[in-house]
C-alpha cells in the first residue's frame, strides 16, 4: 500500500507542476479563448526553430500561435521569452546543459553538467518554466550498466535542487539507428531504469514519439505501461520527421488520446519540420491532436 501511494504521489507531482508553473500566462490563455473552446486535455507546444524559421515572422508566429490554441512555444531564444509569456502562452522546457554528444554518461563532463543544470534551473524559476531537457551523450563503447551509474550519479547531484524548485529534469529518449547513432538513451527501458535509480518525482523521461516508434513501436502499450515516467512528449511523422499527415506511418489522434486517458496532463511539442507554410501545418497539428 505504501509503494501505490509513492507511485501516485510520483505520477502527479510533475503533471501538475506543468499545467501551474505558467502561472498567470496560463489564465490568461483560458481568457482570451472563445466561450465554446473545449477544455484541451494536453496542452500542446512547438519547438521554436522547426516552425519559427526563414521566412517567418516572430511575432506574427506567437500570436497565431496564440490564437489556435497553443499554451507554449519550447526552446526559442531567450530574448523572445517574454514576448512568449505576454501573448498567454508558456515555455514547457528548453536544454538545460550541453551536449548531445557530451553528456550526462560521461563522468569527465559532470562537473560542468552540474553548474549548467543549477543555473538552468535558476532560468526555469525566473521564467516559470517547468521542466529542463537533459541528454545522456553518446556510448563511445560504454555498456549500458557504465553509462547508467554514470548518468544517475550526475543527476543524483542536482536532482534534490530540481525537486525543491518544482522543475522536472527530462531525459530525452532518442533513436540511435537513424538521427543520433551512437546515442546511450534511446530505448524506453534504460530511460525508466534511469527514473528508477535516481528515484525523485523531479526525474522524468522526455519520451519523443518519433524516436520511439523508429527504435520500439509499439507506442500506446509503451506510454500506458510507463506514463508515470513521462515529463514530455515531442512528435514527428515517421519516415521523414516531418508533418503528422496522411504520408507516414503514426496515427497521431489515437496516440495522443492514448496519452490523455492515462491521465497525463503536461506538454507534448511537436519537433518536425513542415514541409509547407509553417503557420498552417501549426493550425493542422494542433487540431488534429486536439483530443
Amino acid at each position: 500500500m505504501k509503494e501505490k501511494v509513492n507511485t501516485i504521489t510520483r505520477r502527479t507531482f510533475f503533471q501538475v507542476a506543468a499545467v501551474g508553473a505558467a502561472g498567470l500566462s496560463l489564465t490568461k490563455a483560458a481568457e482570451q479563448a472563445p466561450a465554446d473552446q473545449p477544455k484541451r486535455r494536453i496542452q500542446q507546444s512547438f519547438t521554436w526553430g522547426t516552425f519559427i524559421r526563414k521566412g517567418v515572422d516572430p511575432a506574427a508566429a506567437i500570436k497565431e500561435a496564440a490564437k489556435t490554441g497553443y499554451t507554449s512555444i519550447e526552446m526559442g531564444p531567450q530574448d523572445y521569452w517574454q514576448a512568449i509569456r505576454d501573448a498567454g502562452m508558456s515555455i514547457a522546457i528548453f536544454v538545460g546543459h550541453k551536449s548531445l554528444k557530451d553528456g550526462l554518461n560521461d563522468k569527465k563532463n559532470h562537473d560542468r553538467i552540474e553548474q549548467e543544470l543549477l543555473a538552468s534551473i535558476d532560468l526555469a524559476v525566473k521564467f516559470g518554466i517547468p521542466s529542463l531537457l537533459c541528454l545522456s551523450g553518446y556510448r563511445n563503447g560504454k555498456s549500458d550498466e557504465e553509462g547508467l551509474e554514470s548518468t544517475v550519479a550526475c543527476l543524483k547531484r542536482v536532482i534534490k535542487v530540481a525537486e525543491d524548485k518544482k522543475i522536472a529534469l527530462c531525459l530525452e529518449l532518442l533513436n540511435s539507428k537513424v538521427d543520433h547513432p551512437d546515442y546511450q538513451c534511446d530505448r524506453t527501458s534504460w530511460g525508466v531504469e534511469v527514473c528508477k535509480r535516481v528515484n525523485s518525482p523531479a526525474m522524468k523521461l522526455l519520451y519523443d514519439i518519433y524516436h520511439m516508434q523508429i527504435m520500439e513501436g509499439d507506442l500506446i502499450r509503451t506510454i500506458r505501461s510507463n506514463i508515470q515516467h513521462f515529463g514530455h512528449f515531442h512528435t514527428a511523422g515517421n519516415p521523414g520527421r516531418n508533418d503528422l499527415n496522411e504520408t507516414q506511418e503514426i496515427f497521431y489522434p489515437a496516440v495522443m488520446r492514448a496519452i490523455a486517458d492515462a491521465g497525463y496532463r503536461g506538454f507534448a511539442g511537436h519537433e518536425f519540420s513542415p514541409k509547407g507554410d509553417p503557420l498552417e501545418a501549426m493550425r493542422k497539428t494542433f487540431k488534429l491532436c486536439d483530443v
